[in-house]
């Protein structure tokens, strides 16, 4: 009982902080607004262990090395605590192995983060389209990257945008082809929700 309360604190945790790091790596990539409250929140949120990674790995093209490491760093050393607690020691776990259970679980975090941004994105183009909120804009900036590609294909139909449909189900199938590589690599074993 006590190593499942622990592997469910490790998850929450990890996967919040987790979360303000790819945060400040879609920012990035999509060049959204730095000065917003929420940008400024993760920058201070991630700055102290990012500073020390970027003297080492830069950026290049608009991506943000730096934090792509440090996310795949976190997830692998949570996922070495999570095998303590199971096992009750240090794991004895093949480095090829954790490194691709951590890749593909930042990149299923990425898709789903996509996924529920489209989805607020659209429900507030619903429910308050004049909307001015700080978070509404970035969350609206984060997915114009994936949304533009896909608008430059399918115009609007009379006002329609179709471009969210297509990218939930593009999501939808890149979500169910990374759990399907998690399974395959092992990352099933862990007794984790994918």
């Amino acid at each position: 009982m006590l190593a499942q309360i622990v592997i469910t604190i490790l998850q929450i945790v990890s996967t919040f902080y987790l979360t303000i790091v790819l945060l400040r790596f879609l920012l990035q990539l999509a060049r959204a607004d730095f000065y917003n409250p929420i940008s400024q929140f993760t920058v201070k949120a991630t700055n102290p262990l990012l500073r020390p990674l970027r003297r080492v790995i830069p950026g290049w093209g608009g991506i943000d090395g730096a934090a792509l490491v440090l996310a795949v760093l976190i997830q692998a050393i949570t996922f070495i605590l999570i095998l303590m607690a199971i096992t009750g020691g240090l794991p004895a776990i093949n480095p090829i192995t954790l490194l691709s259970w951590s890749v593909i679980s930042v990149l299923l975090l990425i898709a789903r983060i996509y996924f529920w941004s489209v989805i607020a994105v659209v429900v507030v183009s619903w429910v308050a389209p004049q909307s001015n909120h700080p978070a509404i804009r970035l969350v609206a900036q984060i997915t114009e990257p994936v949304m533009r590609p896909i608008r430059n294909i399918i115009p609007s139909l009379g006002g329609l945008d179709l471009s969210p449909i297509v990218v939930f189900l593009v999501l939808n199938v890149v979500i169910v082809m990374l759990q399907h590589m998690g399974q395959a690599a092992g990352l099933s074993a862990l007794g984790l929700a994918m």
